[in-house]
C-alpha cells in the first residue's frame, strides 16, 4: 500500500502530531505554506506544489532546498493549492490520502476541503482529514470496522447524504440497529467504543465518520 500526505497551510496551532504519522505515510506533499510546515518539522518532501504568495523569498529557498520537486504556479489560477497537490497525489496512485492542515481559519476554505474527500473516495482510494483534535474519514455502504485511538477516543456518524439508510452500530456505548439518519440529525453524535474496536453498516447513502477529542489548551 502506498500513503501520500499533503499538508495545506492552516493554522499551525490545528495541526497534528505529524511524528504520529510519520510510519503511516511513503510520500509527503507540501501544498503552499504547508510545505513550510513540512520543512521546519524536518519532514523530507517529495512534491512542493502551490502559487506560494504566503512566503517571502528566504521561506522559499529553505522549501527548495528540503524538496525533490517544488512546482511554482501563477496565483490566478482556476484551482485552490490544495486541489494542485491533490492532482499530484493522484499521479502516484496511492491506497490512502491522508490531508493536514486542512481545517480551521476561513469557513469555506474547511467545508469544501472536507468535501475533498469525497473526489478522493470516487477515485477508489482512502481519504483521511487529520488535525490536533479530528479525525474524518468518508464512507461508501458495507460493514467497516473502527479502532480505538487514544489520541482521538469520542465517535460520531454524520450523514455526508440527505439520508444514510439502516445504520447499524456494534461495539459501542450507545448501539444502534438498521436506524436512518438524516441531515440535521444529532442521533450519532459523541459516542465511544466498548473496546479496542467496533463495527458499523449501512445499506445505502454517504456517511462522514468523525474521530475527535476534547481540544486540549496550548
Amino acid at each position: 500500500m502506498v500513503s501520500v500526505a499533503i499538508t495545506g497551510n492552516g493554522p499551525v496551532e490545528l495541526h497534528p502530531d505529524f511524528q504520529a504519522f510519520i510510519m503511516e505515510v511513503d510520500i509527503w506533499i507540501g501544498a503552499d505554506r504547508g510545505a513550510l510546515t513540512l520543512t521546519k518539522n524536518q519532514i523530507p518532501i517529495e512534491y512542493a506544489v502551490g502559487d506560494f504568495d504566503s512566503i517571502n523569498e528566504e521561506e522559499k529557498d529553505a522549501i527548495q532546498k528540503n524538496t525533490n520537486f517544488f512546482e511554482q504556479h501563477p496565483p490566478e489560477k482556476d484551482e485552490t493549492d490544495l486541489e494542485l497537490a491533490l492532482q499530484k497525489a493522484y499521479d502516484l496512485h496511492p491506497d490512502k490520502i491522508y490531508l493536514f492542515g486542512v481545517t480551521g481559519g476561513r469557513l469555506d476554505h474547511e467545508l469544501v476541503n472536507i468535501q475533498l474527500l469525497y473526489s478522493i473516495i470516487t477515485k477508489g482510494i482512502q481519504g483521511i482529514v487529520a488535525d490536533r483534535s479530528n479525525y474524518l474519514e468518508l464512507t461508501l455502504p458495507g460493514e467497516h470496522t473502527v479502532q480505538h485511538d487514544d489520541n482521538y477516543p469520542i465517535i460520531s456518524f454524520i450523514p455526508f447524504t440527505q439520508h444514510v439508510q439502516d445504520l447499524s452500530l456494534s461495539g459501542f456505548k450507545y448501539p444502534l440497529v438498521d436506524q436512518t439518519i438524516s441531515w440535521g440529525s444529532t442521533r450519532c453524535i459523541s459516542n465511544k467504543l466498548l473496546l479496542n474496536n467496533g463495527t458499523f453498516l449501512y445499506k445505502e447513502g454517504i456517511l462522514l465518520l468523525v474521530k475527535s477529542c476534547d481540544m486540549i489548551p496550548v
